[in-house]
């Protein structure tokens, strides 16, 4: 979600008349977007920070700020941390991002944004992505309810606000117009989408809304928590062909102990049952999840609990963090904190088994043909070409720039641990 809050930052001030640049030293602008839900980003936000002071130091007119999470959060904690800085953006406030660059500029006033409402006025910017990409972010709900205990997103993202679905209907008709071919539906907790809004739609019918957008070829979306998930998402896989076969599921921890310490509202074993009424509506479906290792009381029998949990659910990939503790969470108070060097061996562990099981489900695809949508040219080497299956594996292939946009029939001929290559049938250049 950070992501798309930059996208529109740039989109608001792109349309107040100014230009992005690469160049920081050309930048007449300097916007920090921050995340505040791991502290390893907290600590490099102020590491960066320090790295600007000296242009701040030698262009005073160089108006700088933060924005997102960590402002949310910190407010004006910033200006005692940076006393240089010009401005806190947060959550909420995108929209006044270029009025108060300009009463900055008028006053040299610093100001710090950083209230609540009960109507995010910027969930509604619509952009698009950068460099012609073909792929973009559509957010459909603002914050939380949930309330995890390790988790600070509620009080830097607000409770939970649904957009309209026919306001977000018209956005993605909007991006299909200027040659979108995939959306990601965005928000903290998708599956409770709708609930604010008094009948309107659930994320379901959302769902099937978005699937009769003409020029659409692809829907995605993230995250889902898996005490929410109804057996009607579980049939949209089988039923939306437009929906790609894969979900994030984050389980976090395959103990009860432990998920009841984080309240998360399901256990173990409910989780496992989630996971197989979606493998029963979509059998070749993909699941991705997020692990928490070392949370407070977790005990050695609690963390093979969770090294159990993958090997029967056997993930396609997983985005595993050591625990920290949170400024104003409810485990920051929790005793039974775990050691650091446990809590590291813990993570190398379950990372590596990840691997084996990534590169095992990788494997599988070995032979078979996918559709590929290309997204851009490889990173890696200049005569490849780069996109996704509908798996959200990421292919590979020989190919050129006029091949982005494209859903291409590609066999897979080398399987990695997080990436395939391929190569495109004779006569599959255009799928669609």
């Amino acid at each position: 979600m950070n992501a798309h809050d930059s996208e529109q930052m740039a989109q608001i001030l792109s349309e107040a008349g100014y230009v992005e640049t690469d160049e920081v030293g050309r930048a007449d602008i300097i916007i920090i977007n921050t995340c505040s839900v791991r502290e390893k980003a907290a600590q490099k936000v102020y590491s960066h920070l320090g790295r600007l002071k000296k242009l701040k130091q030698k262009r005073p007119g160089l108006v700088m700020g933060v924005a997102g999470c960590l402002a949310q959060e910190h407010g004006t904690g910033f200006f005692r941390r940076a006393p240089y800085l010009d401005f806190v953006l947060g959550t909420h406030n995108i929209q006044h991002l270029p009025g108060m660059i300009e009463e900055i500029r008028n006053t040299g006033s610093r100001i710090a944004d950083t209230s609540f409402h009960r109507s995010v006025m910027s969930l509604g910017i619509r952009t698009l992505p950068p460099g012609g990409g073909v792929s973009a972010y559509v957010t459909i709900m603002q914050g939380c309810n949930n309330f995890c205990s390790y988790c600070i997103v509620p009080y830097v993202r607000g409770r939970e606000e649904s957009r309209a679905g026919a306001d977000i209907v018209d956005e993605i008709r909007f991006l299909a117009d200027n040659g979108i071919r995939e959306v990601t539906l965005l928000g903290q907790n998708v599956n409770s989408y709708g609930r604010t809004l008094y009948g309107d739609a659930d994320f379901p019918t959302l769902l099937g809304m978005v699937n009769e957008i003409e020029g659409i070829d692809r829907i995605r979306f993230t995250t889902s928590h898996p005490k929410d998930l109804s057996e009607d998402l579980a049939c949209c896989f089988a039923d939306l062909d437009k929906l790609c076969e894969h979900i994030h599921l984050p389980v976090q921890s395959g103990s009860d102990y432990v998920l009841r310490g984080m309240k998360r509202g399901y256990t173990a074993g409910e989780y496992l049952e989630k996971v197989g009424m979606l493998r029963d509506a979509c059998p070749d479906i993909a699941i991705t999840s997020d692990i928490i290792v070392g949370f407070p009381g977790e005990r050695d029998e609690d963390f093979q609990k969770t090294i159990d949990l993958m090997r029967e659910v056997r993930f396609d990939n997983t985005f595993s963090f050591k625990y920290c503790d949170r400024r104003g969470t409810a485990s920051e108070k929790y005793d039974g904190k775990i050691e650091e060097k446990v809590s590291g061996e813990r993570l190398c562990a379950l990372q590596s088994l990840q691997e084996r099981h990534s590169l095992e489900k990788n494997r599988y695809l070995d032979g078979r043909v996918e559709d590929v949508l290309i997204e851009g040219l490889s990173k890696n080497n200049d005569a490849d070409i780069t996109g996704r299956t509908r798996g959200n594996k990421i292919v590979n292939l020989a190919g050129d720039a006029d091949m982005v946009g494209r859903t291409v029939r590609v066999r897979i001929v080398q399987a990695y641990t997080h990436s395939l290559r391929g190569e495109m049938l004779e006569g599959g250049r255009n799928v669609c």
